[in-house]
């Protein structure tokens, strides 16, 4: 909630408030934006690395809660205004990491003896933590802009920073009932590049059948093993005559590291498609608010802001989860007697469709506007908001749980981190997929300045052609893919 209250309306506050012009202020919102992108990835490192998940969430949340205050002070004090409030914003960027640290963290709670049942709690959990934070989305993004514009920007500012420092201690109310027992197992960068090169230096060793030659050891030249509750099934690591436990880490790997690079590396195709998924997925805050622009907005005597729409995205998420989670699932167990109701592979495939389909209901919708001598209702909007919204609950909910499920025990944090990156280059490639459309020599192109006088229905159709290439390859992927295997 303290998130969205601040970036959802950040842009108006440094134009109308700072007096930015809307270029620097969209640079600013993107700069800043960027860096939130990156900071999981150096705060899923810390928590696998160093810290551990619990104390990586407390610093993050500290670092937050103070950003929120910084911001709250640099709204109401306007000498402090320009250069606290960047201040701010960069400390809420960084302190922002949580949901790649706290979904992981959230899904250790779960007890290992229960094997029938863990996996089944795991993923319901996965599914409520993403509605909290659709309804966090929905009070920020709604009630707090309004706030901001119709109370003051020092009120609201002020109320995300108090809410902020409420969720610390909340947090740390809980901590004598947390599970902590995945320490922090050392830099997992470390371990990978041991096995590459190691692996170089024995590129001519055959691996043996016997497996009582494949080196594995709780400590590797005194240094700690890799932490974690399970051990992968092994493939390779072969002890050469002469080397002893005692040997470099650099020329004898244990097996869990050779399978810890092998996850990671089955993990990045899966990761890959999700670029595609983003780029269409970003439309709802891009192209689809400049398709409301074109319509009938009209609501009796009042007109509605087509950036309002969103708001059927969110209710779509919200009910979504709840049907998914007590309803679809519980059906589909019955067919597929799997207990998630659907590989987590098949539940982020069915989103892949759904967001075809918005994509291609976008272009209709389109389309049609350009037909029809009456403009439609900007309402006309609310399914594809809605569908959106549907294929959200499958795709990024199961990408989130896929992730936590399938990557080593000790680079879990890490992976989720690195899932969310597929949203920064999905955003980076519907930027340059907008720009080609925006230019076509002399003549205007599909997305110029007077809509009317393009063609958004051919970008919308382009974005569906990307999603169902971008299906075929998630189809091969998936039936490559193989599952992790772990042993206790």
């Amino acid at each position: 909630m303290a998130y969205f209250g601040v970036s959802t309306n950040l842009v108006n506050y440094l134009k109308y408030r700072l007096h930015e012009g809307s270029k620097s202020a969209a640079n600013n919102v993107t700069n800043w934006e960027g860096t939130g992108s990156i900071a999981p990835l150096v705060a899923g490192y810390l928590a696998d690395a160093f810290l551990g998940r619990y104390w990586t969430i407390v610093l993050s949340m500290v670092i937050s809660a103070v950003g929120y205050g910084v911001l709250a002070a640099s709204a109401s004090v306007i000498r402090l205004e320009s250069a606290a409030l960047y201040a701010g914003m960069y400390l809420v960027a960084l302190g922002g990491v949580l949901e790649p640290i706290m979904a992981p963290f959230g899904a250790d709670q779960f007890d290992d003896g229960e094997d029938d049942q863990r996996g089944r709690r795991q993923s319901s959990f996965f599914n409520w933590f993403y509605l909290s934070l659709n309804c966090g989305s929905l009070v920020g993004g709604t009630v707090l802009v309004w706030v901001q514009t119709s109370v003051g920007w020092g009120v609201g500012y002020g109320v995300p920073a108090i809410f902020s420092a409420l969720s610390v201690a909340v947090f740390l109310a809980g901590t004598a009932t947390y599970r902590r027992d995945q320490p922090p197992g050392g830099s997992p960068l470390t371990r990978i590049a041991q096995v590459v090169v190691a692996a170089v230096r024995k590129f001519d060793v055959e691996i043996p059948s016997d497996s009582s030659m494949l080196y594995e050891s709780d400590a590797v030249d005194g240094m700690p093993a890799i932490h974690g509750r399970r051990r992968l099934l092994h493939t390779a690591t072969v002890k050469t005559a002469g080397e002893k436990a005692a040997q470099s880490p650099w020329r004898l790997c244990t097996v869990t590291q050779v399978e810890e690079l092998k996850c990671v590396l089955r993990l990045l195709p899966v990761w890959a498609t999700g670029i595609i998924y983003a780029a269409a997925y970003t439309q709802v805050t891009t192209t689809f608010i400049l398709q409301g622009d074109t319509l009938d907005r009209s609501l009796g005597r009042f007109k509605v802001p087509a950036a309002a729409l969103s708001i059927f995205h969110t209710l779509s998420v919200i009910l979504w989860v709840a049907l998914y989670d007590r309803a679809i699932v519980p059906l589909a167990r019955r067919v597929t007697r799997h207990d998630g109701g659907f590989t987590q592979l098949a539940r982020m495939g069915v989103g892949l469709v759904i967001l075809t389909v918005a994509m291609a209901a976008a272009g209709a919708l389109e389309a049609a506007r350009r037909r029809l001598i009456a403009r439609p209702s900007v309402f006309w909007q609310v399914p594809q908001y809605a569908v959106v919204g549907a294929s959200e609950v499958f795709t990024l909910i199961g990408q989130m749980e896929f992730f936590y499920d399938q990557a080593p025990d000790a680079m879990r944090s890490l992976c989720s981190a690195l899932s969310s990156t597929s949203f920064a280059l999905g955003d980076y490639a519907s930027s340059a997929l907008v720009v080609v459309a925006a230019r076509r020599g002399g003549a205007p192109g599909w997305i110029p300045d007077d809509i009317n006088r393009g063609h958004l229905d051919y970008f919308f159709w382009l974005l569906t052609a990307l999603c169902v290439a971008n299906f075929a390859a998630y189809l091969l992927i998936a039936r490559w893919y193989t599952y992790k295997k772990t042993v206790d």
